[in-house]
C-alpha cells in the first residue's frame, strides 16, 4: 500500500529514472513527466519500472501541465530533474538550454506559489555554476559560471532561493557535482571512455580520441546522489546543499584507471585532440560534502575505482 506520492519531472533521464526506481522501492506512488515519446530502450525500460509508474506528457514550462499534475496527484514532493544537461550542447543550443532550465524553474515555482502548494519542491543544481574551484566549494562559494548551461543553473539556483525566502515555498536546490552511472548517454565523457576502452580491448586498432585530459573533477555515483537528493528534499531544515564526494581526480587518471582494469596501456591508445578542447573548460571542480554529512548524515561510499568497475561490467 502506497503512503506517499511524488512527481518526477524529467523521469526518463539518468537522475529521473533512478529517482523513480528509488521512490518505488520506498512504496511511493510515482508520476513521471516526459516531454516527448518514450523509446523502448529508455532508462525506465532498462530499470524495468516503465509499467510501475504513471507517465504524463508535457513541458515543464507549461503552466497548465504543472498545475494539473500537482492538483490531480497532490504529491508530497515534486522533483525537477528535467532540462538539457550537457555543457557542450549548451554552446550549440544556448537558447534552448536557457529556456528549458530558467523558464522551467520559474514556471514550476510560480505554479506552486499561485496554487499554494505546500509540499516540497527539489531542483537539480550544478557545480558548473561555480566555475573553476581551487580548493573545495561549499554552498557559499563564489559563483563564476562560464557556459550557457552554468549561467542557466546559476539563475535557477537564485530563483529557488528567492521563492523560498520571499514566498516561503518549501523549495531547495541540491548542487550536484559530476555523478555517473551505466545510464549516462554516450555524449558524456565517462561513458565515452568506458565504451571505447572496451572496444579497444576487442580491437586494438581503435583509438580513444578525447579533448583536455588535464581537467579535474569530483566524480560520484549517481544512485547514491539520488539518496542525498531525497534527504535534502524531505529535511525539516529547508535549504540548499552541495552533493559531492570531496575527492578530486583528473580525467587523465580516470582514463588510466579504466585502461589498467582492462590490462591496457592508456597512452598507447589515447589521442588528445586539441580541436575538442573548450575555451571555457573548467580546470578544476571539487566540492565540500561536510555540511551534508553534518546536517543530514549523508556521505558518499562508492569511490571512483568502484564506479569504473561497475561501469566496465555493464
Amino acid at each position: 500500500m502506497t503512503s506517499k506520492t511524488a512527481v518526477v519531472l524529467g523521469c526518463k533521464g539518468q537522475d529521473g529514472s533512478l529517482m523513480c526506481r528509488s521512490l518505488l522501492e520506498k512504496n511511493y506512488e510515482v508520476i513521471g513527466l516526459i516531454r516527448g515519446k518514450l523509446k523502448d530502450k529508455s532508462n525506465l525500460h532498462k530499470l524495468d519500472i516503465l509499467n510501475k509508474i504513471k507517465i504524463e506528457t508535457g513541458d515543464i514550462k507549461d503552466f497548465q501541465i504543472i498545475s494539473y499534475l500537482i492538483e490531480k496527484y497532490h504529491p508530497d514532493c515534486v522533483y525537477n530533474l528535467a532540462a538539457q544537461s550537457s555543457v557542450g550542447q549548451s554552446f550549440q543550443n544556448p537558447e534552448e538550454t536557457i529556456d528549458s532550465i530558467v523558464n522551467g524553474t520559474i514556471n514550476i515555482l510560480n505554479v506552486c506559489k499561485v496554487i499554494n502548494y505546500t509540499g516540497r519542491i527539489f531542483f537539480a543544481g550544478s557545480s558548473e555554476m561555480f566555475g573553476n574551484i581551487e580548493d573545495k566549494a561549499n554552498i557559499d562559494h563564489p559563483q563564476l559560471p562560464n557556459s550557457p548551461y552554468a549561467i542557466a543553473k546559476q539563475a535557477s539556483f537564485n530563483l529557488v532561493k528567492m521563492y523560498r525566502e520571499i514566498h516561503e515555498l518549501k523549495c531547495s536546490t541540491g548542487v550536484l557535482f559530476n555523478h555517473e552511472s551505466i545510464l549516462r548517454p554516450e555524449t558524456f565523457v565517462t561513458q565515452k571512455i568506458i565504451k571505447t576502452a572496451k572496444e579497444i580491448k576487442k580491437n586494438k586498432k581503435k583509438k580513444l580520441i578525447i579533448g583536455n585530459i588535464d581537467i579535474i573533477r569530483d566524480w560520484g555515483w549517481a544512485p547514491e546522489y539520488i539518496n542525498a537528493i531525497q534527504l535534502i528534499a524531505n529535511s525539516n531544515l529547508i535549504k540548499d546543499h552541495i552533493v559531492c564526494t570531496g575527492e578530486a581526480t583528473s580525467l587523465k587518471k580516470l582514463i588510466e584507471k579504466v585502461f589498467a582494469k582492462l590490462d591496457l596501456n592508456w597512452e598507447e591508445f589515447t589521442v588528445v585532440n586539441k580541436n575538442l578542447f573548450r575555451a571555457s573548460d573548467i580546470k578544476r571542480s571539487c566540492g565540500d560534502p561536510a555540511t551534508l554529512f553534518e546536517e543530514l548524515g549523508w556521505k558518499s561510499k562508492v569511490d571512483l575505482k568502484s564506479i569504473i568497475e561497475i561501469m566496465l561490467n555493464q
